[in-house]
């Protein structure tokens, strides 16, 4: 439950909304929050009168409001990576012809903001506007691994550590000594941590004075590909990464795409 007033519960039942992934109903949304049933009503009004959400008088549901997907896509144009990222994506995707994912931290977690599918795509969970979880992913991990200390603390303290497959980390300890090889070695793996059958490695942008800006990551599944695969594909990542991160430079100031995870760029530095 947020603790920023009348506004940060609005934004909670708004996400709650959100989280659904489909048109839900007042029953479904009252079960699930924390709000009394008179709150939880006068907020979804409030937030259908403003237009961040719809309601269907038919079916009786909520869903996302056209007013917020306006506000999504002024966000991704203007503090998303993806826009400046996307012609290195295309030329890294047309290169190795496997699965490439951009993404950037949000709380923690990972947003994902991009993606290049394989020429020859495999299911999986990740796709652009999607979040997952840091700790158990190639692209998080990476990105955790850059933070400084106190910043990497906190969003340590932000993981779940569920045990999603039987290869996951499922403490803070485990994942700290992961963050520390990671940095030893330059790039970070997913060796089947979030997803069974599914491999990834990644690679931190990295400002010039040591940001974290956000991760790119190539990712396939064991059945099409081995990590000596993935290995050999580590100099085309790092070349990405370091071509979005003088792009970012030019186009951003690199503060305002660190601010959302909680620490400013002229504190960062290497966080193992």
């Amino acid at each position: 439950m947020s603790g920023d007033g009348t506004v940060g519960k609005a934004m909670d039942v708004l996400d709650q909304v959100a989280a659904f992934g489909r048109p839900v109903r007042f029953g479904a949304l009252l079960e699930a929050s924390p709000y009394p049933k008179a709150t939880l009503y006068r907020f979804l009004q409030t937030l259908t009168n403003q237009r961040l959400l719809s309601y269907d008088p038919d079916h009786q549901t909520y869903s996302v409001g056209v007013r917020l997907v306006r506000l999504a896509h002024a966000a991704w144009h203007q503090t998303s990576l993806a826009p400046v990222a996307r012609p290195h994506l295309d030329a890294l995707s047309h290169k190795i012809g496997l699965t490439v994912h951009l993404a950037q931290l949000d709380n923690g977690q990972v947003l994902y903001v991009d993606k290049r599918n394989a020429a020859q795509p495999v299911e999986m969970f990740s796709d652009a506007g999607k979040i997952g979880p840091a700790f158990c992913t190639g692209v998080g991990k990476a990105m955790l691994a850059y933070l400084p200390p106190a910043a990497q603390e906190k969003a340590l303290a932000q993981q779940s550590y569920h045990a999603f497959t039987r290869q996951t980390l499922t403490s803070p300890d485990a994942v700290k000594i992961e963050l520390r090889n990671i940095v030893a070695r330059g790039h970070a793996y997913d060796r089947e941590e979030h997803e069974p059958g599914i491999i990834c490695i990644a690679v931190p942008i990295l400002s010039a004075g040591g940001a974290v800006l956000g991760g790119v990551s190539i990712t396939g599944a064991t059945s099409q590909m081995s990590y000596q695969t993935l290995d050999a594909r580590v100099p085309d990542l790092h070349q990405a990464a370091q071509a979005i991160a003088a792009d970012v430079e030019t186009w951003r100031a690199p503060v305002h795409l660190t601010r959302n995870i909680g620490f400013d760029a002229t504190e960062q530095k290497t966080g193992t």
